[in-house]
């Protein structure tokens, strides 16, 4: 899926312009969904946590039975020599992925041949988001899985169809995303991206119990306040404490910081722990991107 025009993209050793076809109608990812991918940008140029993201999809194709094929160093510069064919006026969305190409027949070819694993990263040009964009939050019928049921300690394509539902679900109530609980009722995340609440001053985030990822930009937030004496609780929360707060956010890859300005019936003002929290990213970013 392309969302604008501007893309390279690596495949087998080199880069090509555009989208290229890089997955067969019978590869076992195409057939039964062994695909990871990880998601960092490119703005100002500077790619915040671009070794942590790369590093996460060799965690994540290892979750799915695939043995990565890049390593870390080598996949951050693949990956910066491709942003040099981008302006630096651009915001650019890494994209780099694995699916599964064969299965292993001595298990029917429903489990993947492991050292047989395809690889490309897309770099497409995706501008940021505005620093006044928000959204707004409702509840959904739909929950996160455990482990025992679903790859949820991967970033894996097969985990987005459900939270396709979700976010299908909130846009038909006239919200902008949906606030998701894990197994037990309690809130995990939204269906795009993890989420912090500000009661009194304090922050808090959901406990990462094995629902969800616990982000890479929602850790690079925690460091950040925790940089500044500022602690963020990370505990089991109900969507009553939700209602509750004073300010939420989210945090995610795509936007890094989000404010919410509804959840269904409660309204937020976007707070000085809200604006604070991009600023600080935004620095960090500049020294360490």
């Amino acid at each position: 899926m392309a969302i604008s025009g501007n893309i390279k993209t690596y495949f087998e050793g080199t880069w090509h312009d555009g989208n290229p076809v890089v997955i067969r109608a019978a590869d076992h990812g195409a057939w039964l969904g062994t695909t990871v991918f990880d998601g960092a940008r490119w703005f100002d140029g500077l790619a915040p946590d671009l070794d942590a993201h790369c590093a996460r999809v060799n965690r994540s194709a290892e979750a799915l039975m695939m043995t990565p094929t890049t390593a870390t160093d080598k996949m951050v510069e693949i990956i910066r020599e491709g942003l040099e064919m981008f302006d630096k006026s651009q915001a650019v969305y890494i994209r780099p992925m694995y699916w599964a190409i064969d299965g292993d027949m001595s298990m029917s070819a429903i489990a993947p041949d492991p050292d047989k694993t395809g690889f490309a990263i897309a770099l497409e040009a995706v501008p940021m988001a505005d620093a006044s964009a928000s959204t707004t939050l409702t509840q959904t019928r739909f929950r996160r899985p455990v482990l025992e049921d679903a790859v949820v300690n991967a970033k894996a394509g097969c985990l987005y169809p459900n939270n396709a539902r979700m976010i299908k679900e909130a846009r038909a109530k006239g919200f902008g995303n949906a606030l998701v609980a894990d197994a037990v009722g309690n809130v995990a995340e939204t269906a795009t991206a993890n989420v912090f609440m500000v009661k009194d001053g304090e922050i808090f985030t959901p406990i990462a119990n094995g629902t969800f990822l616990a982000g890479i930009t929602r850790a690079r937030h925690i460091s950040n306040f925790a940089s500044e004496g500022v602690k963020v609780h990370e505990t089991v929360l109900s969507f009553e404490d939700f209602h509750a707060a004073d300010e939420i956010f989210l945090s995610g890859n795509m936007a890094k910081v989000t404010p919410v300005t509804a959840f269904d019936d409660t309204q937020y003002q976007v707070g000085p722990v809200t604006r604070r929290v991009r600023e600080m990213y935004w620095d960090w970013a500049a020294s360490n991107g």
